[in-house]
């Protein structure tokens, strides 16, 4: 076969690998703790079940438009406005299958060869991916561990060149919970008044998946960079509907048209019934969010804390999300020498750092979307493999 040479530039999410060669031990009898793939351990409420349900017995079984049913895009108006004080054109919402599909339109409409677009260091592997498969080149945002996995705005403003078409900005962040503070994100976006031609995709799918008080800092809130801002965010997380693949964007009006036709040429248009589901969610009650954070909660206490205690091993407490972004530097093992070394001696599935950046060299990424009694047993089982 003879075939395009950016499949070579393609990269992909370890996690997925990482679940498979848990999956596979698991089949031999081997007791895997899967604190690798970011997925929460709750099931979807009954009430938005049933929306899906009842959805499919009314007769909801077609094609609907490629940007979403109108009663959903209105829903992700008004949940806007209640959360960011943001008021967004219905018009201007697509509806999405899951998040990725808005980075990789994104990063499709402003890549190609002589630009760059800047991303997250370490930050969700899709991220380079698709910018290296785009033919642009990936710059890199680095998150400064010091900075709690954040950084400063003025490092950021200052890599930008006259190639520089995109930024992509992820808060809460994965795989590091880090949360940028409002004070960068103010003079990130006064900065970009300087850059009028860069366009923003700032990825919130943790936005409500915060801590000790934390509140999101939405870019949506920054009307002077409104009119280039891409955002994505969605269902996955915070309703723990991962698989039902459901997210939405928010487009400045010169890109709509453009989003819609990759749309229409990509995927036509997202199931029907998830997309009442969707309403459900958003319009019913939010007690079991709640209480799903909550419990997030008390386990990123016990994980920080336990991590901590293991030689070798230092652990930043998370702003946001259902990640821990432990330095492994002191143990003497890589990070990809430590995932596997855990995957297969110790039954712990972590995923490297180095799957989410060059930069993450030296880190692992465990996800407390698990119960606490098995993080706790794969706190023990780890310490026993370190002693």
């Amino acid at each position: 076969m003879e075939h395009s040479e950016n499949l070579f530039r393609l990269g992909t999410e370890s996690a997925f690998e990482v679940l498979a060669r848990a999956q596979a031990l698991s089949s031999k009898g081997k007791n895997i703790i899967n604190l690798g793939i970011g997925q929460p351990d709750f099931k979807t409420a009954d009430h938005i079940v049933e929306a899906a349900i009842k959805a499919l017995k009314d007769g909801h079984h077609g094609y609907t438009p490629a940007n979403g049913i109108l009663p959903l895009r209105e829903a992700v108006s008004e949940d806007l406005y209640f959360r960011h004080r943001a008021r967004i054109s219905p018009d201007n919402i697509i509806i999405m299958p899951g998040g990725k599909p808005t980075m990789f339109f994104s990063i499709l409409m402003f890549g190609g060869p002589n630009t760059e677009i800047m991303y997250p260091n370490p930050g969700f592997p899709i991220y380079e991916s698709v910018i290296n498969y785009s033919g642009s080149k990936a710059v890199p945002i680095k998150l400064e561990e010091d900075l709690n996995f954040s950084f400063k705005a003025e490092n950021v403003l200052n890599k930008i060149s006259d190639k520089t078409r995109l930024i992509i900005i992820n808060s809460p962040g994965n795989p590091t919970g880090g949360v940028i503070p409002r004070q960068e994100i103010e003079i990130l976006t006064a900065g970009l008044e300087n850059f009028p031609k860069v366009t923003i995709l700032s990825d919130e799918i943790y936005s409500r998946m915060l801590y000790d008080g934390r509140k999101h800092i939405s870019l949506l809130e920054f009307p002077n960079i409104r009119n280039r801002l891409i955002v994505l965010d969605g269902w996955s997380k915070t309703y723990a509907m991962t698989g039902w693949r459901l997210g939405f964007s928010v487009w400045p009006d010169q890109l709509l048209e453009y989003a819609t036709r990759l749309c229409v040429n990509n995927h036509s248009c997202v199931n029907a019934p998830t997309q009442y589901a969707g309403i459900a969610a958003l319009k019913g009650p939010q007690d079991v969010v709640n209480s799903m954070l909550n419990e997030f909660e008390q386990r990123r206490k016990f994980i920080v804390d336990a991590l901590n205690e293991l030689p070798g091993v230092y652990c930043k407490e998370p702003g946001g999300a259902f990640y821990v972004f432990p330095n492994i530097i002191k143990t003497g093992l890589s990070s990809q020498k430590a995932q596997d070394d855990l995957l297969e001696m110790a039954g712990v599935a972590t995923i490297a750092g180095t799957s989410f950046g060059e930069m993450g060299e030296g880190f692992l990424r465990f996800s407390y979307a698990n119960s606490l009694e098995n993080i706790e047993e794969a706190i023990n089982r780890i310490k026993k493999i370190i002693d």
